[in-house]
């Protein structure tokens, strides 16, 4: 009897020990919780992995609330030109930065300059004004001369008023040699502003975005090319109209680009709409962001962070 249960007891041990270890695996199994206890009498002890033992992380703080908001270019404009012609040269393609003044699109212009020309060569004529001065010089020393006369008795006082006379239209004919000259300066502004219309220039600083004709093309009333101004750039934010008053011109917002790598860049209010959209319950701000060297894109999305709100005064996000 004694052997017996001298026999069965270790079984019966073996039986406690897997039940235990069944037990606190099931136990370190539940994902979070730890419990202690103590291990039964003849049971087997496991380790406690670190991550089972460490701390639950805590909950994050909020985000710190941003408005969505659209980069474009400060100014876009289709370039055209004035007069009817034909494109000679174009010096400017797609991606092109041009600067204000420059020049972009040359139409032909043979006419306008032969009549340059003799627009130059009437202008640069003074013989007429000359042979004026000359005249009336006469005239002068003519008169001086029969007053001279008649003070001694050798002319009649008819002579003199004739004398005089001379001396007054010698003097129209010089102002009016000297006002066609002006006239022939004037028309030749009037030549070389028609020249000038044959030249197109870039009207500011930008970037050429497409090229619309090309050389031998004519020109009516199509564009010849659209230019972007990317310095600086404008940004548009559609604000809810429970944050009017918020926000205000010359105020300075952080403005983050969704690009890969972008930082936060400051930029300063512009424009602020006066009247809310009653249909979307919402009013529009614009911003002036500076981009030297045209950095940033036009056209990308971006954030702002959404004025009079901070991270801290929103309410944190209970864990569960």
């Amino acid at each position: 009897m004694a052997d017996t249960t001298s026999f069965h007891t270790p079984a019966r041990m073996s039986v406690r020990a897997r039940t235990a270890v069944l037990a606190a695996a099931m136990l370190l199994a539940l994902p979070g919780r730890i419990f202690a206890a103590a291990p039964p009498t003849g049971s087997v002890t496991l380790p406690v992995s670190p991550a089972a033992s460490a701390p639950a992380p805590a909950s994050p703080r909020a985000a710190k609330p941003t408005l969505g908001c659209l980069i474009s270019p400060e100014r876009v404009a289709d370039i055209g030109s004035p007069v009817v012609g034909v494109v000679s040269a174009i010096s400017v393609d797609n991606g092109t930065i041009v600067q204000a003044g420059q020049p972009l699109v040359v139409l032909r212009s043979d006419v306008e300059q032969a009549g340059l020309h003799a627009a130059q060569a009437r202008s640069a004529i003074e013989a007429d004004v000359y042979a004026a001065k000359a005249n009336l010089m006469l005239a002068h020393q003519r008169h001086a001369r029969a007053v001279e006369l008649l003070s001694e008795g050798f002319v009649s006082a008819q002579a003199v008023e004739q004398a005089r006379a001379e001396r007054d239209v010698a003097d129209q004919k010089l102002q009016q040699a000297r006002g066609q000259q002006e006239v022939s300066q004037q028309e030749l502004r009037v030549v070389q502003a028609q020249l000038g219309q044959r030249t197109v220039r870039s009207p500011f600083r930008g970037v050429v975005v497409e090229r619309f004709v090309n050389a031998g093309e004519r020109v009516e009333d199509k564009p010849l090319l659209r230019l972007a101004m990317l310095d600086p750039l404008r940004v548009e934010i559609v604000m809810p109209a429970g944050r009017w008053g918020s926000v205000a011109v010359n105020n300075t917002l952080s403005v983050v680009p969704e690009l890969p790598g972008a930082v936060s860049m400051p930029a300063k209010v512009t424009h602020v709409d006066k009247i809310i959209d009653a249909a979307s319950n919402t009013f529009r701000v614009r911003l002036s962001l500076p981009n030297p060297g045209n950095r940033l894109p036009a056209g990308a999305r971006c954030k702002v962070d959404e004025p009079g709100l901070s991270a801290t005064s929103l309410p944190a996000r209970s864990s569960l």
